[in-house]
C-alpha cells in the first residue's frame, strides 16, 4: 500500500496529476448524485485572457477563433460534452505521468519532474482524439448535438478592451455562474472604453462578432 501511495504522490509531477484527477473524480461523483451524469456537463466558458486593451481587425480575430475552435474540434468537443473530453484527457495524462515516472526514474528528478508534464499533456491531447471517438457514436445515438447556444442579444456585457470605429474587441457576459467571452464591435462606431458596460444589440451577418452599444443607465444620462 505504501508503494502505491509513493507512486501516486512522488515525484511532484505524479502528485500534481493525482490531485487533479482526484478533483475530477469528485466532480463526477457529485454529478452522479445530482442526477446529471449524461446531461450537458456544462463547462465554464471562461477562456478569457487578461483584461488588456486590444485593437485587432476582423481577420486576426477570426484566425485566432478558428485556430482555437479547431483545437477543440480535434478532440471531438462539440460531438462529446466538454467535461467528458476533459476528464478523458486528464485521466490519460495521469496514467502517462505515472508510467513515465516508473520507466524514466523521475523520482530522482525532484521538483524538476514537472517538466515532464508538457510532453505528457501533448501526447494525452493526441490520444484523447482517438479515445473519445467511440463516445461520439454514443452521444450521437443519444441525440446530443453539442452544447445549446446561449441567447446573448439584449444581455449586458463588460468590455475587456477598448473599441471604436471598425475595431473588434472582447467583452464578457455572465450567465448564471458561467463567464462567456465574445468578440464585439461598436454598433455606431463610437468609442467604448475598457471595463464599461455595454448591451449586445446585434450580431454580424457572418456570426463572427456581436454589435454592442453603451449601456444606458441613470448615471450615464445625468
Amino acid at each position: 500500500m505504501s508503494s502505491i501511495k509513493d507512486l501516486l504522490f512522488h515525484p511532484l509531477s505524479n502528485a500534481i496529476m493525482t490531485i487533479l484527477t482526484g478533483v475530477t473524480a469528485i466532480y463526477w461523483i457529485i454529478t452522479f448524485f445530482a442526477g446529471d451524469l449524461f446531461g450537458d456537463s456544462g463547462a465554464d466558458s471562461d477562456f478569457a485572457g487578461h483584461g488588456t486593451d486590444l485593437d485587432t481587425d476582423v481577420d486576426a480575430d477570426a484566425a485566432d477563433a478558428s485556430f482555437f475552435q479547431k483545437t477543440l474540434e480535434f478532440v471531438n468537443i462539440g460531438k462529446v460534452p466538454f467535461m467528458v473530453v476533459y476528464s478523458v484527457f486528464k485521466l490519460l495524462a495521469w496514467v502517462i505521468t505515472l508510467t513515465s515516472s516508473i520507466f524514466l526514474g523521475l523520482a530522482s528528478w525532484g521538483w524538476r519532474s514537472v517538466a515532464i508534464l508538457l510532453p505528457v499533456f501533448f501526447i494525452a491531447y493526441l490520444i484523447t482524439r482517438y479515445a473519445t471517438k467511440p463516445l461520439v457514436k454514443v452521444y450521437h445515438s443519444m441525440g446530443y448535438n453539442g452544447e445549446e447556444p446561449q441567447e446573448l442579444l439584449g444581455r449586458i456585457a463588460r468590455m475587456k478592451s477598448t473599441i471604436s470605429g471598425d475595431t473588434i474587441g472582447a467583452a464578457e457576459v455572465k450567465i448564471q455562474s458561467d463567464i462567456i467571452r465574445v468578440n464585439v464591435k461598436s454598433k455606431t462606431g463610437e468609442s467604448i472604453a475598457y471595463d464599461s458596460e455595454v448591451m449586445i444589440a446585434g450580431e454580424s451577418t457572418d456570426k463572427k462578432f456581436y454589435l454592442v452599444v453603451p449601456e444606458i443607465t441613470l448615471s450615464s444620462i445625468t
